[in-house]
């Protein structure tokens, strides 16, 4: 069994704008994210920050259950410990809400590539990790978050620590996702304007090409 979890529930100060709402491709940002996951994954959990966020979402997302953050505001540390907590599957998908041209391709690269480790992550070739674009073991995951969250350390990168990580160059992956979009996240209002200028650019021509449905 595969599952998916989705965190909703960040306050997207740099957007302006709760993400999940935002308008793109002619439905809400979320909807394009869950979407995809479920042609993948047998269970999609969406985390959201409270009741109102809730209620928004789930007429969006019929098909997911829902789970409202254990601690408000603090960051993505406690939405995945919440989120895990109701997760079937051994692993499962983590990602934000901001990624419209998610490629189920490599997601399932990532699947793949998990088994026997506590997560399989991708890097960039800045050196950078993303952790919200990753397949996480369930139970050894909920656990260092856990001790995360003990700590007092809100980074998302601060369970890693606890983890055997199979690191993934994006580089790799790119045979299945040429230009990489799949981790294309929107932070800003210029991100969303190339977004949409990058998903005019491809519908046209190739209708759905940049999600793989």
């Amino acid at each position: 069994m595969r599952s998916a979890l989705i965190l909703a529930g960040g306050s997207s100060r740099r957007l302006g704008v709760d993400k999940s709402l935002v308008e793109f491709g002619g439905m809400p940002l979320i909807w394009w994210s869950a979407e995809s996951l479920r042609q993948l994954t047998d269970q999609l959990v969406v985390v959201v920050r409270d009741e109102q966020q809730y209620m928004g979402l789930s007429r969006i997302v019929p098909a997911a259950h829902f789970v409202c953050d254990c601690i408000s505001g603090y960051g993505p540390v406690a939405g995945l410990a919440t989120g895990l907590r109701c997760i079937s599957g051994k692993y499962v998908f983590v990602a934000g809400c901001d990624l419209p041209f998610l490629n189920v391709k490599v997601i399932d690269k990532l699947f793949e590539l998990a088994e026997g480790y506590d997560a399989a992550i991708p890097t960039t070739s800045q050196g950078m990790i993303e952790p919200l674009h990753a397949v996480y073991n369930r139970n050894s995951t909920c656990k260092a978050c856990s001790r995360a969250l003990k700590r007092g350390d809100r980074k998302v990168s601060a369970p890693l620590e606890h983890l055997q990580v199979r690191y993934v160059p994006a580089e790799f992956l790119r045979v299945i996702d040429p230009e990489l979009l799949t981790f294309f996240n929107l932070n800003t209002k210029e991100d969303l304007a190339e977004a949409r200028k990058l998903w005019t650019k491809y519908s046209a021509s190739e209708p759905r090409k940049l999600c793989k449905r």
